[in-house]
């Protein structure tokens, strides 16, 4: 493992990327299912927030979130980065797993809009848009801070 720490700035550098790249979609998408809540299914304006959603979950946000947990997990092997006996690390990890949970939530969501079967009203993705900001916070200063 001693060839991580050699291509650790790397790893560290392309993590912080695939990590913007996710929140970002994180973000996003459910400002667009907000959006598409007043749309028509089937209507053109519908189609064109169904193709957005599933080109921003396929196309950025899976690839971002598979990177993310591949460099992540590369970080965390590289000797002595990590303090294991640290709290924070399994903080942090408890709140990655909460942005896992949220994408997969929004994926079930997409799908549901993309069969015309939205069962949420704005609000309840306006509310879940601020779970992600939330979670990144609490992931930057426990990363940061790293207060036990």
């Amino acid at each position: 493992m001693d060839f991580l720490a050699d291509i650790y700035l790397w790893t560290k550098s392309f993590h912080i990327v695939a990590i913007i790249a996710w929140m970002a979609g994180l973000l996003y998408l459910p400002r667009l299912f907000v959006y598409h809540c007043d749309t028509e299914p089937g209507t053109r304006e519908w189609q064109r927030f169904d193709l957005m959603e599933r080109r921003l979950l396929r196309l950025i946000m899976n690839p971002a979130m598979i990177a993310t947990y591949i460099l992540g997990i590369m970080l965390a092997l590289t000797p002595g980065l990590v303090d294991w006996s640290s709290g924070w690390i399994y903080a942090k990890l408890v709140f990655v797993a909460g942005l896992t949970v949220m994408h997969h939530v929004y994926a079930s969501w997409r799908k549901r809009f993309a069969a015309g079967l939205n069962l949420h009203p704005p609000r309840v993705y306006r509310i879940a848009n601020e779970v992600p900001t939330i979670l990144m916070i609490g992931i930057v200063i426990l990363v940061v801070v790293k207060p036990f």
